[in-house]
């Protein structure tokens, strides 16, 4: 696990974290949003909207790590085929959700419009917070994976 954090493995990890970030940016269409935090910010529910984005910048931060270590497992000729598809489900998953649930469509609510359906995150109990959780443990499994002794 240490060689992940070694050049030139961490200029791969903070180039994966920037992309996805602003892959989910654009993709979320936050940036249509972020105006209307500034227009209505005293209606805003700030700790709501900060443990999103905490909980997306820890998403981007694992997904990045995943995948440089998932590489270099891969490398070493090891299986780990199940990590490398949690790793997988675990970024689609993180943009499926966008960057605040609440706010903004996302993927899932995009696709699901397609067919007529409407979905929205703001009708699940913790308005989409309890998503980004799954997709957060489900990345963690995926890094455990990873970094279990194969015998």
């Amino acid at each position: 696990m240490k060689k992940v954090f070694e050049k030139p493995y961490i200029y791969w990890i903070i180039g994966i974290f920037i992309f996805y970030l602003g892959l989910n940016f654009v993709l979320s269409g936050f940036y249509d949003t972020l105006k209307l935090i500034i227009v209505y910010a005293d209606t805003v529910n700030w700790i709501k909207l900060g443990f999103s984005i905490i909980l997306t910048l820890l998403i981007g931060f694992l997904v990045a790590i995943n995948s440089v270590y998932f590489y270099l497992r891969y490398k070493e000729r090891k299986d780990y085929r199940k990590a490398g598809t949690f790793t997988g489900v675990g970024a689609i998953g993180g943009l499926a959700i966008g960057i605040c649930p609440l706010c903004i469509t996302g993927l899932f609510p995009l696709l699901f419009g397609l067919f007529g359906i409407t979905f929205s995150f703001a009708s699940l109990p913790f308005q989409g917070v309890e998503i980004q959780v799954l997709v957060v443990i489900i990345l963690l499994v995926s890094l455990w994976m990873l970094n279990r002794r194969k015998k």
